[in-house]
Order: structure tokens, then C-alpha cells, then sequence
């Protein structure tokens, strides 16, 4: 009995005098005391501010149209005995061409006719008038004090006989008029798109015979939306005047694989805003664009379709930045003096894919940040490169510009 008990005595003891060899080894061990470990603010490529006029261009297609395009009809019956040289597709003409010539033998006759029933209407008013003049001159021999009447100075007779001169007279003007149409002729300067008769061929009144248009002014129709309306200082219901004129204009086209351009300007607008598209057209006119308004001799042709950049407002001190210095609507990102982040509110007046301008909310010569920023507050310290030295670029690659190049993913989103 003793013996287990000395036996227990001696474990308990080699485990004591063991917990506590351990907890002196552990109080023997020198102390590690814990560190701040400082995190490198975020690199961030920025942009220098410049401020520069500005000219807001606007950009746009279109259709090239013609001011004038009608049917041209008949307007008496007869079968066309002649057709002009020009009255063949893509035929030019002047105003007032004969285009096409009706048979013109009955409207002849018909003149004649009329021209006999208005002498004869002469010569029984001119008899009327010597009857009533006869009568008047002897009602006033018998001497009478009291009033003759109407009938007894043949009155009535004469107004009928000057109704029947002024009848004949207008049956004449009919008659002469349906003969100038047996002359169709042009109502203005154009060319000739379609023609649908021909020489033999009987037309009616009404009838058309050919499809015209006018090359005296050329349209080119092109939607803008209400910011468009804004970089061009255009009213919504805009008409140019010799005081005001519209925005000038150049149009540019391939034609057999040559480049061309046309001068323009904005005439008009709709005045009224599309429903469906919730954009308001605007009208560019060249005048003369077969003549004076080609290039060097290659006409604005009708049908082409080309592109269009408008002349918009010019602004004195505008500032133009990369598309990616944009956050949300109109906010952009300034690196401070301490390289510490403010965030700005910009007046954001023009964009495009690749581009923003603005004219207020930056001052010239500030760092703007252009690379991504995610959860970027006021006062967070950063790490600027320019991005003008972005590797790959010209000239010499700083050191930081570098670093920042490797710490960005180019492309990133916002």
C-alpha cells in the first residue's frame, strides 16, 4: 500500500517539476512587440486639366432630297403629239421648258369660235348703248318734269348685253387657256425622274405623264436630340433669316470610291418633336447642287446619302478629358495639392465615346483622376501617375507611371 502510494507521490512530481521547466522556457523567450504596418495609398493615372476654345460639332446623316418633287399632269384632254429632248429620266431642264405638246386643233377651233361670239357681243353692246342713248336724248325733248323709268331708257337691255360681252369675253380667256395648256411646260428648274407617256399616247386631264424635281435647292433631313439642339444654339422652332442665318454645315460622301464634300447649312426645323423617337429634325439646304454648290463638278446628287458634321457654339475656356475621368453623371475626381482625392460636380456640356467636355468644375492646370476608382471617398491619399506617360507611349516612362501601369488593370469598370 505504501509503495503505490510513493508511486503516485513520484508521477505527480515529474509532472509538476515538467510544467514547470515549460513555463520558465516560455518566460525565457524574448517578447515580439506587435507592429502598425503602414498600406500604400492606391494608384490612380490622372490627366492635367487644360482649358482651350472649344467648338461644339454636331454629327449627322441624311438622305439628299430635293425641295420640289411632283407629278407632272395634264390638264387637258389630247393626244401629245411632241415631247422635249429633255423629258427622259435624268433629263435637266430650265423653268418654263416645254416638256410635252398636246394636239392643239379643237382648242384652236375653240378660240376662234370664242373670239367671233365676243365681237358679236361688242357690236350688239355698242347698239344697246346708242338705243339707250337715243332714248334719253327723246324722253328729254317731250320736256317732262317727272322721272323716267328703267325700261323707257332701254336700262335693262343694256345690262344684258353688257353681261353678254363680259360672258364672251371670259368663254375667250377659257378658250385661250386651254390652248397655252395643250403646252405642258416646266414650273421650275429640275430634272425629269420618271416618265410615263409618250408621243401617241392619249392623256386626260389629271393624268400623269412624267415625275419631276427641283435642283434649284437640295434638302438633307437629320434627327438631333434636345442636347444636340443645345451644342448648335438652336431654338426649336428655328428659321434662318438674312439677320440670323442657320449653322454652317459640310457634307462628305464617297462617289466611285472618291471622297467629296459639300457646303451646307441649317435652314429650319420641324418645330415639332417625333413621338416616336423623341427627336426633332433639322433641314440643311445647298443651293444649286448640280451647278455653283458641287464639288469641283460632282453634284450633290438626289438619293445620296451622306454624313454631316454642323458647327455648333464656340466656348472660350471649355475643358476637353478622357470619357473614363466620368463617374455617374456629371462627377469627376481631383487630385489635391497632398495628393488627397476631391470629388467635383461638373457642368458636363458635350460626350462621346470617347470624350467629355465641360465648362465648368475643374480649374485649368488640376489632375483629374482617369482610372478607376472603387469606393473612393473625399480627403483618401493616392498615388498619382500621368497618364501621358503610360508605357508604350512617347517619350520617357517615369519610374511611378510604371508602377501605377503594373497596379492597374487597364480597362477596368468604373
Amino acid at each position: 500500500m505504501f509503495r503505490k502510494f510513493f508511486t503516485l507521490i513520484g508521477t505527480l512530481a515529474i509532472l509538476a517539476g515538467g510544467i514547470g521547466f515549460i513555463f520558465m522556457l516560455g518566460q525565457m523567450r524574448p517578447k515580439i512587440e506587435p507592429t502598425e504596418i503602414e498600406l500604400a495609398p492606391p494608384s490612380v493615372f490622372y490627366e492635367a486639366a487644360r482649358a482651350k476654345p472649344v467648338k461644339l460639332n454636331v454629327y449627322g446623316q441624311g438622305e439628299v432630297r430635293p425641295r420640289t418633287d411632283i407629278n407632272l399632269t395634264a390638264e387637258v384632254a389630247g393626244k401629245i403629239v411632241r415631247t422635249s429632248g429633255e423629258f427622259v429620266v435624268g433629263g435637266a431642264f430650265a423653268e418654263g421648258d416645254m416638256l410635252v405638246k398636246i394636239e392643239d386643233a379643237d382648242y384652236q377651233v375653240a378660240v376662234t369660235g370664242a373670239r367671233a361670239r365676243v365681237a358679236q357681243a361688242l357690236e350688239a353692246l355698242r347698239r344697246e348703248e346708242a338705243e339707250a342713248d337715243l332714248a334719253k336724248r327723246e324722253y328729254d325733248a317731250l320736256g317732262r318734269s317727272e322721272n323716267p323709268s328703267a325700261l323707257a331708257l332701254r336700262q335693262p337691255q343694256l345690262a344684258q348685253a353688257r353681261a353678254s360681252y363680259a360672258a364672251a369675253e371670259a368663254d375667250l380667256r377659257s378658250a385661250q387657256l386651254n390652248l397655252d395648256r395643250t403646252e405642258i411646260r416646266a414650273p421650275f428648274q429640275g430634272r425629269v425622274r420618271e416618265r410615263l407617256a409618250g408621243e401617241g399616247q392619249f392623256v386626260s386631264p389629271g393624268a400623269a405623264i412624267g415625275r419631276i424635281f427641283s435642283t434649284d435647292i437640295a434638302e438633307i433631313r437629320m434627327a438631333m436630340t434636345d442636347s444636340d439642339l443645345a451644342k448648335l444654339g438652336l431654338p426649336l422652332a428655328f428659321s434662318e433669316t438674312p439677320e440670323k442665318p442657320g449653322p454652317q454645315v459640310t457634307l462628305s460622301a464617297f462617289i466611285a470610291g472618291e471622297f467629296h464634300e459639300w457646303n451646307a447649312r441649317i435652314a429650319r426645323t420641324d418645330g415639332a418633336i417625333d413621338p416616336a423617337t423623341r427627336q426633332i429634325s433639322v433641314i440643311a439646304v445647298v443651293d444649286d447642287p448640280y451647278g455653283a454648290g458641287s464639288d469641283d463638278g460632282t453634284p450633290l446628287a438626289m438619293g445620296l446619302y451622306v454624313d454631316a458634321v454642323i458647327q455648333g457654339k464656340e466656348i472660350d475656356n471649355a475643358i476637353i478629358l478622357p470619357r473614363s475621368a466620368l463617374y455617374g453623371r456629371d462627377t469627376v475626381y481631383v487630385i489635391g495639392e497632398d495628393d488627397t482625392l476631391e470629388k467635383r460636380t461638373i457642368s458636363l456640356v458635350a460626350s462621346d465615346r470617347d470624350t467629355i467636355t465641360l465648362t465648368s468644375g475643374v480649374h485649368d492646370g488640376e489632375r483629374v483622376v482617369t482610372s478607376p476608382l472603387r469606393g473612393a471617398e473625399d480627403g483618401d491619399k493616392v498615388t498619382p501617375a500621368d497618364r501621358t506617360n503610360l508605357p508604350g507611349s512617347e517619350g520617357d516612362v517615369t519610374p511611378e507611371a510604371a508602377a501605377v501601369a503594373e497596379a492597374i488593370e487597364p480597362g477596368a469598370p468604373q
